[in-house]
């Protein structure tokens, strides 16, 4: 695996990874905050917005933070993931990953940021707090 030296920021706010049955429409309440996304599969639709925009009967797994690469990344580069999530399961740190057309994020649990970004920056990266 490649040794990518990355710099990541931390996006204000907590995050929620909800479910909702793959027939519903994406509600408006999800589209709210300045990051959101959308998975829909056929067993289910996978929704990440702002905790505080989620409805309380929603099933959501709340007290997310979510880290960003801080490049545009090429679509030719290796390793990426693997250079961030490596040392974090390493450490027994869950993730969920997200990728968009220019670059990634990492989210960890709120309860695990701080042990997250040690782990990172002992790793090479640079974490912007």
């Amino acid at each position: 695996m490649p040794n990518r030296k990355l710099t990541l920021s931390i996006l204000a706010g907590r995050f929620a990874i909800c479910k909702l049955e793959s027939e519903h429409d994406v509600p408006k309440w999800a589209t709210r905050s300045t990051f959101w996304s959308v998975t829909k599969a056929q067993q289910e639709l996978s929704i990440v917005c702002a905790e505080d925009d989620v409805p309380e009967n929603i099933k959501a797994e709340r007290g997310w933070k979510v880290l960003k690469v801080e490049a545009p990344l090429d679509f030719s580069l290796t390793g990426i993931i693997a250079s961030l999530t490596g040392p974090l399961a390493e450490a027994n740190i869950s993730v969920l990953v997200l990728s968009a057309y220019k670059t990634d994020y990492v989210m960890v649990r709120e309860s695990s940021l701080d042990k997250a970004i040690l782990v990172l920056s002992a790793s090479g990266h640079r974490v912007i707090e």
